[in-house]
Order: C-alpha cells, then structure tokens, then sequence
C-alpha cells in the first residue's frame, strides 16, 4: 500500500471532552477530526448514583465517558473522513496527567464493579483533583529530611497532583479499596489495555509522575515506609517494568476492531500525555524552543540534551519526550478554567469573545491590575496546590473587561515567570510555540505572551495539536516511520500567525513585572501562611 493511502489515528482525551482525528501519512492532512463531550464531566460536586457530596478539592471521571469517545468517535471520524477503514495503521492515544483509576484483577475499573460504586476512592482522580495535598506534603517532608536525591528532578519538590500522593490518599483514607484493587493505572494506560486487551504500561508518565527513573529505578522502599508507615511496596500496584514511547503495545482486540469497522491489524502505541504530545505534534524537534499548550490549564515543554536538575519544575526525565533528549516539563493550573469561571459568575452575561475585544483595547497598564493566576493552586515553580487566586489593585471604576485582562496579563507573567527560571538555570529559550484552544481563538493572549516575554510566539496553522501528535505516535507503533523525529520532519505543521514584542508594550510590562515578581515571592513564599490559612478556614474551619 502506497505512503499516501494510510493513515493514523489520533485521540486526545482532554478534561472535559475527547477529540479523534484522522491523519494522512503522505500529506499531514487531517481528516474527520469529531469532538465528544464526556457525558459527566468532571464530578466535583456529588459521586454519581448515591449523590454523595464530594469534599474540597475533589475532581473524579467516569471511565464509561472514555470509552464512549473510543466507540462513538472513531467511526463518526471515519464517516466524515469517506477513507477506506482498511487504510487505517495506526492509532495514538494522549490524556490529561496524572489521571489515575484504581483497576480490578479482571482488567475493568473498580468503579464498574457494583459494591465499589458507592466509594468515591474508587473512581478515577483527575489531575486536578487535589485533596491528596497532606499525603504530598508528608512525601516531601520526609524526602528532604532524609536527603533523597530523587527530589532534585522534580524542582524539590513533589506535587498532589501525581501518582503516589493520590494513591497514599486511598491507602489513607480507604484500606479497603485500595485492598480491592489489582492495580493504580494511569488513564492512558488503562484505555490503552482497554483497547488491545494488554496491560503496557509506558516510562513517560512512570518518570514524570510517579518518581521512577530509567538509571535509578524508584525511590528506596523505606523512603515510602519512613513517611507512611506501613506503606513499603511502592511499586505494588504500578508495576516496574515500562515500555519506551512510540513503542507498539499490542493491536485492536478482534472484537473491538470489528466494531469500529477497522482491520485487525491496527497498531496501538503505548499511552502518552496530553502536553508531552503536543511537542511534535506541533513540529518541534530541538532545544531552545518554549512549547506551552494552553487550555484548560498549562503545560510547558523543553528538551535539551543534558540534565540540569533546576528547582521549579515538575520533572526532568530521559526520552520523556523525545527521543535522545532531556524531556522538561512545568505549567500552570489554572488558565482557561479561570477566565470561564470570570465569565461565568461575574461577567454579567458578556462572552468571552466580548470580553476579549474589549480587553484589547486597553493599553497596558492601564487597568491598574495585577493578578496571581493562582485559582486552582500553583503548579509551577512554587508547587503548591493550597495557594489562592489574587487581584490587586481594585476600585470602584474597575470595569469587566480590566480584570479579565489582569487574568489574561497574570497568565503570561505566570509563563513568563517559569521561563526566567528555565533561562537562569541554563537552559536557553529563543522562541515560544503555542497551541491549545487558547493560542487559536485568543490573539491578545498570544500578544501579551510576546510582550510580557520578550519572544516571538508563533502558533500552527493545525488545530488539535494534541490529538495530531497522538496520531504520529500511532504512526510509529505501526513502523511508517522509524522514530518520531523522523515523523515530525515529515510532517511539520506550517505557523499559522506569529505575534512579535511591541517595544512599548514591553516596557510597561518590565515595569509591572517587577512588581509582580515582588508579590509572587511575598505571597508564595515567604508569606503564603496567608493564603494558606484562609483557604484553611474556608475549607475546615469556617464552621
């Protein structure tokens, strides 16, 4: 079969939603790209069935919306597409990280099982959810007490987002579920085992989220055992052997490949992350570029052919992203789910569109503002999920549209701060590539990214960088190419815009950011006791 009649495919499981498309390996084409809502959501409010109220800082998924991307997706893709279903070779999956499910003996999730369904434990934790902040922080203490050296990949500190602090928080909280489980799969494992009837797991988010290192292995057990004790074998539930990414995990299960009218011979890659994706699928192959995907939150990529073990990151791992390169990652936790929330409670029905135009008529600094981006805690370089969103500057003239720009400002000092800290530590940044639903709808966000920074941000001219760069791993398990390097040289995306620093803007900005830089270390550092104790009493003790 000639290179231009096959094709990959893609499937990006985001926060809300999951995308499929299909991608032409001759062209780069994108076809039939279908988005389908995940029918619950996030649930944050009340476990499904018993109506149960979730506490603070909770966030679960039904792993049912999964796999109804899986079926209801790939053949209404393929419909739109009008492509041969047997052209079909490959397929990638990515997902939002570290979404983890506890997993029963027969491969199912626990929450399938009727007497788990009413354990909240049970059901899978998305990324965000953040209540294991007391097992995180009980990691970290101890890990620095005792001089662990692994604490260094990961800025020195480890977050509540990842593997261990959610599932410490089960062992915690519910022996009994954790007892129950088989195992605690990451959600782009588990839908890849879903799919070819095999449990893989990949090195990516075993590196980035759960403390493992390709030369050092985990940490020591009785690190685990020092901070909970009891609690001495890690890697119980994970498992200790993990397969490179682009590798080929197994084909369609028969059945499932039947119902999705595709061969029998589809080749599945080994799971990957959202953002991690993103790189190549954006076309970028070499250090020196700042790749952030900004959408519902922010993850920022690096690569770089050394290790430097810099603080304020959220790891440092080998061919965690590309191969034959130091993979960097950090970002921020609350981006577009902070403006929808403006929009939402205090935007007097205005869209974000109006909002927008109107924001970008204002000069910079004219609004008086300055905000921290802190509404769902920092992710980096602080780390600290119980910080707490801040604007200052307020009168009574403020209007909507200033403070959804100080939002929009607070976002790319945010990135701006994390780039400093990349560009302190050796780690050279020349230019910004952007992508996510943000970079393409929002071009005043791109302008003040350029501004606030100092570099040109150039966005691709392809949507769905996320479930295109999936679908180029799907590629690779399937041998049309070698490695993904090879993959991305064939098929870069060309830029769509490029937004270069205004000189003037940038100047004013200089001059905010310095304030900026001032109340970011008061209030997440040396004074964070304060927000700290009021998201305390808000939480516990407001009674």
């Amino acid at each position: 079969m000639p290179v231009s009649a096959r094709y990959s495919i893609g499937i990006d499981f985001g926060t809300e939603s999951g995308r499929v498309l299909l991608l032409e390996l001759g062209s780069g084409e994108q076809l039939g790209v279908t988005v389908v809502p995940y029918p619950s959501a996030v649930i944050d409010r009340t476990l499904p069935h018993t109506g149960e109220a979730l506490p603070p800082d909770w966030a679960l998924q039904d792993p049912d919306d999964w796999t109804h991307v899986v079926l209801t997706g790939i053949p209404e893709a393929i419909a739109r597409s009008g492509i041969d279903p047997g052209s079909v070779v490959g397929l990638g999956v990515d997902f939002t990280s570290c979404t983890v499910l506890p997993v029963a003996s027969d491969g199912r999730p626990l929450c399938a099982h009727a007497p788990w369904r009413d354990r909240k434990h049970a059901w899978p934790k998305l990324w965000k959810h953040h209540s294991a902040q007391p097992e995180a922080d009980r990691l970290n203490e101890v890990a620095q007490a005792r001089g662990e050296s692994f604490l260094a990949r990961y800025g020195g500190r480890i977050s509540s987002e990842w593997y261990f602090p959610k599932l410490l928080e089960i062992w915690v909280d519910d022996r009994e579920v954790y007892e129950a489980m088989d195992g605690f799969y990451e959600a782009t494992d588990w839908i890849v085992s879903w799919m070819t009837g095999l449990a893989q797991r990949q090195a990516c988010t075993a590196g980035y989220k759960a403390m493992w290192s390709p030369d050092e292995g985990f940490p020591d057990a009785a690190y685990f055992d020092a901070a909970f004790p009891g609690f001495s074998s890690p890697t119980e539930k994970l498992g200790s052997s993990f397969l490179p990414l682009g590798a080929r995990a197994g084909a369609l299960r028969p059945q499932l490949a039947q119902r999705l009218g595709l061969g029998a011979d589809v080749s599945v890659a080994v799971g990957n992350v959202d953002s991690f994706v993103s790189v190549p699928g954006a076309g970028v192959a070499d250090p020196g570029t700042f790749v952030i995907v900004i959408g519902t939150s922010i993850c920022d990529m690096v690569v770089h052919p050394q290790e430097i073990r810099l603080p304020g990151i959220t790891g440092v791992l080998r061919d965690g992203i590309l191969p034959g390169l130091y993979g960097y990652e950090a970002g921020q936790a609350a981006v577009g789910d902070m403006l929808a929330w403006f929009v939402s409670n205090l935007g007097g029905g205005v869209t974000h569109e109006q909002l927008e135009a109107e924001a970008a008529a204002i000069a910079p600094g004219a609004t008086g503002l300055l905000a921290l981006d802190w509404w769902n805690g920092n992710r980096t370089i602080l780390a600290d999920a119980d910080l707490t969103g801040v604007i200052l500057g307020l009168t009574i003239q403020s209007s909507a549209a200033e403070i959804y720009r100080a939002l929009l400002e607070s976002i790319a000092f945010g990135s701006r701060r994390i780039m400093d800290n990349f560009q302190e530590h050796g780690l050279p940044l020349q230019r910004i590539v952007a992508c996510g639903g943000i970079a393409e709808r929002s071009p005043l966000m791109m302008q003040l990214l350029a501004d606030t920074s100092g570099r040109t941000v150039e966005v691709p001219g392809c949507a769905d960088i996320p479930a295109r760069g999936a679908a180029l791993f799907g590629a690779v398990a399937a041998g049309a190419f070698p490695q993904i390097t090879a993959a991305v040289d064939a098929m870069r995306p060309p830029t769509a815009s490029s937004y270069h620093p205004d000189p003037r803007a940038a100047a004013v900005y200089e001059r905010v950011y310095a304030i900026y830089r001032e109340l970011y270390d008061t209030l997440g550092s040396s004074r964070s006791d304060w927000l700290h104790e009021l998201k305390a009493i808000r939480t516990r003790g407001h009674a």
